[in-house]
């Protein structure tokens, strides 16, 4: 059940600690859900301020209340709130809380942009530890992509050449002029890809249009093989899609997103923490590619042109 003390509560209202504290004297309940989704310190915790935090962590009847798998405490780490996980550990809050497959808020801390934020003998993995580093290079070499309107298929372990044997595609001879291929949706279009050889794969791209997170051509590529699609949709945000093998293991994805889901394995807890608000390192880092600069997705090796059919519907499927 819904509290509706805490009912229209917008994103900035969980810093405002005036209007807080008249939702509490006018009876609304600090443990309760709102909105159906997270407590009140849940909320605060992710989105709001230490004040608000301090508040409500004092009148909870347990700081360390689990919501979706987390506790206010790794909301906190999460979202990047120092001064919040520290007025929740001065309340009582339990860094060392085993949670998200063995992610407690101090290990997570420590792969994050604070990881001296507690007093904690927690530690990552070798492996781990090589995953934030990438993670960090990897998003400053592509900070310059402005990805609204692209699209774009991470591959791992194949190269260019093969990945247009499997597209079937042909290779143009003449140059791609990039202005001239913004808003022009017609077939040739879209069936006009490029295609990189980057350390650990390749990726294609379409700067333009959505031409190269097209089901089939993901399927066709992930053959012995994992890809990761998206297309950045200028209406309605990043799409995403993961294939396995020919399988689609997950549609309509939110690459960048930053949710993992409770029962998630750790290594998908932890990239969905590191590549929060970044979509196009997202994709690159799922499929395991380590492109060095932004090139692929803006400026490809070579443009290739997929051959006429449904590339929408796959045989057999």
């Amino acid at each position: 059940m819904t509290d509706i003390g805490w009912s229209r509560m917008g994103y900035g209202s969980w810093s405002d600690l005036a209007a807080v504290r008249e939702r509490l004297a006018a009876g609304a309940d600090p443990n309760i859900l709102v909105r159906g989704h997270g407590r009140p310190l849940h909320h605060a915790a992710r989105e709001g301020s230490a004040e608000v935090v301090t508040e409500l962590a004092r009148l909870v009847d347990d700081v360390d209340a689990v919501d979706g798998g987390r506790t206010a405490l790794w909301l906190a780490v999460h979202a990047g709130k120092p001064a919040n996980a520290r007025a929740l550990v001065a309340a009582g809050a339990d860094p060392e809380r085993p949670m998200m497959a063995g992610w407690s808020p101090a290990r997570l801390s420590r792969a994050g942009a604070t990881p001296e934020l507690f007093d904690t003998s927690a530690t990552l993995t070798e492996a781990e530890a090589a995953a934030v580093t990438e993670a960090r290079r990897l998003i400053d070499a592509l900070a310059d992509i402005r990805g609204d309107g692209m699209s774009l298929c991470c591959v791992a372990g194949i190269d260019a050449t093969e990945a247009t044997r499997r597209l079937d595609a042909t290779v143009l001879e003449d140059d791609i002029v990039l202005e001239d291929m913004w808003g022009a949706h017609d077939d040739d279009a879209i069936r006009t890809l490029g295609v990189t050889d980057v350390p650990g794969g390749c990726v294609v791209s379409q700067p333009w249009a959505y031409g190269a997170s097209m089901p089939v051509v993901a399927r066709l590529l992930s053959a012995g093989t994992v890809s990761y699609g998206m297309y950045a949709n200028p209406k309605s945000g990043n799409q995403g899609a993961a294939m396995h093998d020919g399988d689609m293991t997950g549609w309509d994805l939110h690459p960048g997103g930053g949710w993992s889901e409770a029962d998630a394995p750790a290594a998908d807890v932890l990239r969905d923490f590191l590549y929060q608000h970044h979509a196009v390192e997202y994709c690159c880092a799922y499929a395991g590619v380590r492109p060095a600069d932004a090139r692929p997705f803006t400026e490809p090796d070579r443009w290739v042109r997929l051959p006429a059919r449904d590339w929408w519907v796959f045989a057999g499927n």
